[in-house]
């Protein structure tokens, strides 16, 4: 099969099309056929920083970890999924799994689920990792009816998501972009924009919450921005986030009597510990796109697989908004 290879990580690597053999379904697993695929940040991450990340495979390595496809073959031992059924999942790219920039992937057909029906392949691959990292974050934050919740980073893969998940569950959803096009975007899904270059934490947490805070900010910038977040929620709010890899005070924390959730969603795939959450939470997703509530945004730029290195470049640029996709 046809295959994007990585042979050498690095700030200058690049992708080799190479010719490999189509894998074979282990117990457990189903062999799809890729339709298309999406570009993370992680993706982005293991390329330049190899075996400096924990998670990086080896080299030669496939990278890619979104998939929606066709099942080809499934093993004598799964009895859920037949073939030519419609899935879509994160399954790959790391550690010892085979990436999705191939062909073919061979899955453990608990981290898939069947395709929303009313979405096309590209679309159903821009969810998997974004969506349940957006839901996760949610769920555990306790999100509920009525509550107040700020997205920092509104219109990116996690953030887009989750301002439509938080609207779903009944939240009144507010959102942060630093331009005209990524607050547009924020609207569109339905949550009020703040433009964090032009407007303080204080004037838009006095400006909207009439200086109470937000009940549960979901935070997928991160890092330093954290600080805005625990200034943004309330007294003994929640708050969520994908990006902790920092060192930080964490008084105000502290005297606000702060929940802090971290969400890193590759823990099931890195250390086959209940992958079948992720199949469920794919499957609630899926309920959700059907039903009308969520729909992915795409990135304007279009990628074959054979342009993959151009697709990573997209989403280092900061110029995309929502999911740069990669299609087959």
């Amino acid at each position: 099969m046809k295959a994007m290879v990585i042979n050498q990580y690095g700030e200058d690597s690049i992708f080799e099309k190479q010719e490999v053999e189509i894998p074979v379904p282990k117990a457990g697993e189903v062999l799809v056929k890729v339709f298309a695929s999406s570009v993370n940040t992680v993706d982005t991450m293991i390329r330049k920083m190899g075996r400096d990340l924990s998670l990086s495979p080896d080299t030669p390595a496939i990278l890619g970890m979104d998939v929606a496809g066709i099942i080809e073959s499934v093993s004598d031992d799964v009895d859920n999924f037949s073939v030519g059924d419609e899935v879509y999942g994160c399954v790959g790219g790391l550690a010892n799994l085979q990436g999705t920039l191939a062909e073919y992937v061979a899955v453990d057909h608990k981290l898939l689920a069947l395709k929303p029906q009313n979405i096309s392949m590209k679309e159903a691959a821009a969810i998997p990792l974004v969506g349940i990292t957006a839901y996760e974050g949610l769920i555990r934050a306790g999100i509920t009816s009525g509550q107040k919740v700020l997205v920092h980073g509104g219109s990116g893969g996690v953030g887009h998501i989750a301002l439509q998940l938080a609207k779903y569950f009944g939240a009144d959803v507010y959102a942060t972009g630093g331009g005209e096009k990524q607050l547009q975007l924020i609207e569109k899904l339905g949550a009020t924009g703040i433009n964090y270059k032009t407007e303080v934490v204080e004037k838009y947490v006095s400006k909207h919450t009439e200086d109470q805070g937000f009940d549960i900010v979901y935070d997928s910038v991160g890092g330093s921005n954290l600080i805005n977040s625990f200034n943004a929620v309330k007294l003994n709010g929640q708050i969520a986030t994908t990006v902790s890899l920092c060192e930080m005070d964490l008084t105000l924390a502290h005297f606000k009597g702060l929940s802090l959730h971290v969400v890193f969603m590759l823990i099931p795939m890195l250390h086959n510990h209940k992958r079948e959450e992720h199949g469920k939470i794919l499957q609630e997703i899926a309920k959700i796109v059907e039903a009308g509530q969520l729909k992915p945004i795409l990135d304007e730029e279009e990628f074959t697989l054979e342009e993959i290195g151009k697709a990573h470049k997209r989403l280092e640029s900061r110029q995309s908004i929502g999911k740069v996709v990669v299609e087959h």
